[in-house]
């Protein structure tokens, strides 16, 4: 077994895919219309849905905003600068919510930024 993906509604189709893919690099893999249901998926990453884990992006087009709730935490990504990348993901229009630095009550360097709906993406340094 292995997971495929993870599913986030997001606002604004657009707003998430440019900050997906031109913010932190994701390549949009698909990308589909359900007229009859009112919902497009899009499906994005950073490689091919066979052999990696990728992010499927859901917009209802009769919702504009979502409540995140208290038991979703975050999304994890590797980097091998969590610096480097938190200067990068500004100089594009990002939002850093926590800039790089050692986790509590540990060593491995963290940051945190935010995508347009809300949800915090981790930033772990693994050299």
């Amino acid at each position: 077994m292995r997971i495929l993906h993870t599913m986030l509604r997001v606002g604004n189709l657009e707003r998430s895919l440019k900050f997906y893919t031109d913010v932190l690099g994701m390549q949009l893999l698909r990308q589909k219309d359900y007229p009859e249901g009112r919902f497009t998926l899009a499906f994005v990453g950073y490689g091919d849905e066979t052999a990696h884990t990728v992010l499927e992006l859901t917009h209802n087009w009769d919702t504009e905003h979502y409540d995140l709730g208290d038991g979703f935490g975050h999304i994890a990504i590797a980097v091998t600068d969590a610096a480097a990348a938190c200067a990068e993901i500004k100089k594009r229009g990002g939002k850093v919510v926590r800039e790089a630095g050692p986790m509590k009550h540990g060593t491995t360097v963290i940051a945190f930024v935010e995508d347009p709906d809300g949800y915090k993406i981790e930033l772990i340094e693994r050299k």
